[in-house]
This record gives structure tokens, sequence and C-alpha cells, in this order.
């Protein structure tokens, strides 16, 4: 054990603490009593003077001037080098236990000696409130044990400026202390370390704060780490880094960049001197890594990075650290709906994108995954000219037409309009299913809007082309009646071409209500008077069919103006029904 004010090594090893041992306190008491007798007066329990006169294996004999040699155990001398610390000749202060006057013997203690000199060494270190120098070597209830000489307690709350977790770590440290409670008669001994750092902060806080200014550029040690930033002590004063302000990149958190203890410079972002709350940066140290963003990330650069963040709306990619670009989920693929980002990759990815825009100023890159490979849509054109017929299978049904599967992500429309020439289709549902197989010509194919056109009723001639020469104007025809309005009757004349009998031209008499000449199912001869087959018009008269010998011209005159034209008929009186036969 080493004494903190002669430097002399004792070895003490497996004795009681000094406030632990009550029959040395009492003898340390009786000591400080004894003490102020006579001169030349030997009295137990007191240091004397003695010389060393023979040393054997166990002992060393001491002649203290008394009738008779003490013997001292061997190992209150310590050991250097492996060999007791002891020779002939040596001066020693040793304690006078006991002594007996009829024999002369007396019992004699080195090591109580030590401990005596240095409790008085630590009282007058306390009177003049000087420090002491000790080593942690243990853990007891509620702190630390402190070898400065004699055993000595460090509380918990007083080993650090803040609380230490783990104080098994400092065993074997060694360090300065206060004396903060000294009680000779207990032999208690209450020492800090809190103090003499509390203290050394303060001294340097003043230097500090001199030197704290926004802008400064300081050196500190990393303090402590939380989830939100790390406390970097500047020297007597801490100051907050934020995670936001430790790099251009992203920092999931601290750790990733920091460990408690190291050493680095920072900026002083932001000081406020009432309540000495600093900020600070370290990657304001470094240069903007956006300054010339967009000179190296021209618009139609190929980089790689890695995916840092998903979002609904897209995927953020780290070209470097601090530079981000966002893949938007419509620049993935140029086939496939991706409705998430994460469907396509997972943080962490490396990928290859391709650059769309770079707005420097708001640190803002536009880029693009699917323009890595060519665009399928450039090349329709080319595999599938306009009037070539493909086939496929029905992907979706929807009430305006369906879709039609061309490749893989590539799907064609068939609107309603074009599924049949004369059927009257209320919902496509009614005729095709998820999975059919159909085939279809290529209408038109919108590379920029990637639309595909496609038609079904286009794989036949249009019935319309041929009907004026089936059925010229005057030929006459059998048809059912399909529906009946309150201006004429509709007669199809063949599947899904139909022509209206307008009202007047059902009889030949007046006719006030056509429900009354006629019904829905009803078979009749009718005659074709007029025909507009780019407006897919047919119309018809009962009253032709019934003057059979007459000429259908001088008919047609003898009727006068009072006819309803073919215009007027459907344009005025089915209004919303025009091109219901598409």
């Amino acid at each position: 054990m080493a004494n903190p004010f002669t430097g002399t090594t004792t070895d003490y090893k497996n004795q009681p603490a000094p406030y632990e041992d009550e029959d040395f306190a009492s003898m340390l008491e009786e000591s400080f009593k004894g003490k102020g007798g006579g001169k030349g007066e030997l009295k137990e329990n007191e240091i004397v003077k003695g010389s060393v006169v023979q040393v054997t294996k166990d002992y060393a004999v001491v002649d203290i001037g008394y009738k008779s040699e003490g013997q001292v155990p061997i190992q209150e001398f310590g050991l250097v080098e492996g060999k007791p610390n002891v020779k002939v000749g040596d001066k020693v202060d040793v304690l006078l236990e006991s002594r007996e006057n009829d024999t002369g013997m007396v019992v004699l203690s080195k090591e109580k000696a030590d401990k005596m000199r240095i409790w008085d060494e630590i009282s007058a270190a306390c009177e003049r409130d000087e420090l002491v120098e000790g080593t942690i070597v243990g853990r007891v209830k509620g702190g630390l044990s402190v070898d400065i000489g004699v055993k000595a307690f460090l509380p918990g709350s007083q080993v650090d400026l803040r609380p230490i977790r783990n104080l098994d770590k400092l065993i074997g440290e060694k360090y300065k202390f206060k004396v903060i409670k000294f009680n000779k008669k207990r032999g208690n001994i209450v020492l800090s370390r809190r103090v003499l750092l509390e203290k050394e902060r303060e001294e340097l806080k003043k230097d500090t704060l001199q030197k704290l200014k926004e802008g400064a550029v300081l050196t500190g040690i990393v303090k402590n780490l939380t989830d939100y930033g790390a406390f970097i002590d500047l020297g007597g004063i801490d100051g907050l880094l934020h995670i936001t302000d430790m790099s251009w990149g992203r920092v999931g958190h601290p750790s990733e960049m920091l460990n408690v203890g190291d050493e680095l410079r920072v900026t002083v972002l932001k000081f406020d001197p009432a309540t000495e709350r600093v900020s600070l940066g370290l990657k304001q140290i470094q240069e903007d890594p956006w300054a010339h963003a967009a000179d190296k990330f021209p618009a139609g650069t190929r980089v790689a990075g890695k995916v840092v963040s998903l979002t609904d709306y897209g995927a953020f990619i780290e070209m470097e650290p601090g530079v981000e670009g966002l893949v938007h989920i419509s620049e993935m693929s140029w086939t496939k709906r991706v409705k998430h980002p994460s469907k396509v990759m997972a943080i962490g990815d490396q990928v290859q994108a391709v650059v769309l825009d770079v707005d420097g100023k708001a640190k803002r890159i536009s880029l693009g995954m699917k323009q890595i490979e060519p665009n399928p849509w450039t090349l329709l054109e080319e595999q599938y000219p306009i009037g070539s017929v493909i086939r496929g299978q029905v992907r979706n049904v929807t009430d305006f037409g369906i879709f039609v599967g061309v490749q893989e992500g590539i799907d064609g429309l068939v609107h309603v309009s074009d599924i049949s020439w004369t059927q009257r289709i209320k919902h496509p549902g009614d005729l095709f299913k998820k999975g059919d197989e159909v085939e279809a010509v290529v209408l038109n194919i919108d590379v920029e809007n990637e639309r595909f056109s496609l038609g079904i009723k286009q794989l036949h001639p249009d019935p319309w082309t041929e009907l004026p020469n089936k059925y010229p104007i005057g030929s006459r025809v059998k048809g059912k009646v399909t529906k009946v309005a309150d201006f004429g009757a509709f007669v199809e004349i063949e599947p899904g071409i139909e022509g209206l009998v307008h009202v007047s031209e059902l009889r030949d008499e007046r006719v006030e209500n056509p429900r009354d000449v006629v019904k829905e199912g009803d078979e009749l001869d009718v005659k074709v008077i007029d025909m507009d087959p780019h407006e897919r018009k047919v119309a018809l008269s009962v009253k032709a069919a019934l003057h059979e010998g007459d000429d259908y011209r001088e008919y047609m005159r003898n009727q006068g103006t009072g006819r309803a034209s073919l215009g007027e008929v459907f344009g005025e009186k089915l209004g919303g029904r025009k091109g219901r036969d598409r």
C-alpha cells in the first residue's frame, strides 16, 4: 500500500479497512491520549524509534532501548524484488503494543505504526486543505474503496461529474482526491473526486467562454450519445451536435459516426450567453456536396447508388454522401404497375438509375430506373403495325371496354364502341370475362401516353358499307319491330341493323299513337325510302310497301313536303340515340 505522503510501500492485503477495525481505532485513540508523556518514558500504544539488530526468516528483531528487543513479523516490511524490504541497521518506527515489566518482553508492530503516522499526515493535510492521492482498489456498498495509505471510502455520487453506471471499470485507476469527511476516533475517511472535477471544469469554462462565438471552430470530446445527437465537451461547457448536423448524408443514429471519448473539430452554429446553450455542427466544416451536384450529375448521366428511404410515392437513392435523388414510382418500370416501391427494392439495395433532371438550388435530383432499359413502347410500332391482328387474353373488364394482354406489362384497350358494328352492348362484361382468348386489330399506338388501341369489330367488314347495295332505296324488305316510340317504330331488317318507320309512314291515314298500330315483335313489310350509311341511319315506310304497284318516285312526289326528312326524324326525334348501333 502506497503512502501518499512518504512514497514508501507497505503490503496491507487482507487487512480490514481502518474505519471497520474498532481495535485499531481504540489503540489509535489511546495513542493520541498517550502522547506527551515524559521524555524517555516508554508507553504502550505509542510509536517509538528502534533499530533493526537481526533479520530472520520470519521476524526482524528491533531494539527500542528497553530491557529486551521486540520482534516484528517480516511481512510487515513489504517486499522489494521478492525479498523483505529490511536489513540490519535500518532505523524504523514501531508501535509498542504491550510490554511486560517482569520479563521485559515487548510486542511491536511496524504496520500499525505506519498507519498511525499516515493518519497523522492525513489529518494535517485536511487542516491545510490539501489533496491526497490514492488508488481505487475495490467496489463496496454505495461506492468504491480507495487506498491512500489506509482504506478510505469514495461514494458513488462523488466519483465523477455525472453518475457512472459501471464503477468496476475504475478499479486500479489512480487519482487525486479531496477529503470531505475525517474521523480519527472511528477511523473513517470519505473522499471526493467530483469537487476537484467541478473546480477544474469551472476554470476550463472561463477560458472556453472567451472563445465561444458563432462560426468559431473548436476541438471537443464526445461526452454522451443520444438518439437525437451527441453532447460535446468543449472544455467546461457542453454543446449539442444534432444528428442533422453531423453529416451531409443520412445518419440513422449518432453511434454510426461517433463514440464516447472521440475527439473532433466542430463549428459553433449558435451560442446563447444567457442560457449558455451551444449548438454545434460537424458537416458545416466540410463543403456542401450539393455545390457541384449539377455539374457532377447532369441530366442523362447513368449513376449507381444505395436505397436509403422508401415512401408511397418513390425511393430516395444516395449517389454520394449528402446527395440523394428521387426515383418516382412512375419511373421504376416501363410496363409494371408498381403499387409501392417496396415491391421493387429494399433499403440498402444497390441500384442503377439515369438522371432525369437536376435542381441544384432546391437540392433535388429526379432519377429514373426504367430508363436503364429500352422503352418497349418505342418498339411496338415495329412489332405491331397498324392493321395487324393480335391474339391475347382478357386481363381486365371495365364498363368502357376490355384490356387485352399484348406482351408482358403492356395491355391494349378494346373500347366498347369497337367491339361490334351492330350489336348494342350495355356492358362489355356481358360478352367477355377475364382469361378469355380474343383476337383484335391494332388501331393505334400512342407511345408518348403509352396507349394501345385495339378493335374487335374491325376483324370483319362494316355491314353498313354494303347496305346501300344490299338495300337500295325503294327495295322491299321484311323486318321485326324491336321498339315502339311516340314518333314511330324501329324495325330490324337484319341482325344488328335497324331502320325507323316514322309515325307518318305507318298508315295512309293519320296515326296519333304508333302503339295503336304496331307492337314489339310484329313482322312488317316495309320499303327503304332513305339511307345514310355514314350516319348509320335507314328510313323505312309501311305506306310505301302498301303501294307496291306504284312507281316509287311518283309516290314520293305525291307525299309532298308533309313527309319528315331523314335528318329531321333521326336528328330531332332520336337525339341521344345517335350512333347507338355502333
